[in-house]
């Protein structure tokens, strides 16, 4: 859990990375394929959740599905270059990371 979530932050800083030279189809390729509902079978979510509070694992699914949605708002960026939308979209995924480590500690 703790390499899947320390893989997380490293996506979105790629994401972020890649949102600021303007290759939001990367961004979004990054989004869908290491955070998004694509990726849930390559975490082994199906394995874990058993394992995780029931709230717990509804914050991990809003993030994935947060993810994903972030995903279609980058590739729409690259034709509409409303940036400030996808900077929005990617903080619904954040907002999922935050309220999970506020209320959870792995130990």
């Amino acid at each position: 859990m703790l390499s899947n979530m320390r893989d997380h932050l490293l996506a979105v800083t790629e994401i972020q990375r890649a949102l600021g030279a303007a290759d939001y189809q990367r961004a979004a390729d990054i989004a869908e394929q290491r955070i998004g509902l694509s990726s849930l079978e390559s975490h082994g979510a199906s394995h874990m959740a058993p394992f995780m509070p029931k709230p717990m694992q509804d914050i991990g699914t809003r993030m994935h599905k947060a993810a994903s949605q972030f995903a279609l708002v980058a590739q729409e960026t690259g034709a509409d270059g409303n940036l400030s939308r996808a900077v929005g979209a990617l903080s619904k995924v954040t907002e999922q990371c935050v309220a999970c480590h506020a209320a959870y500690r792995a130990h």
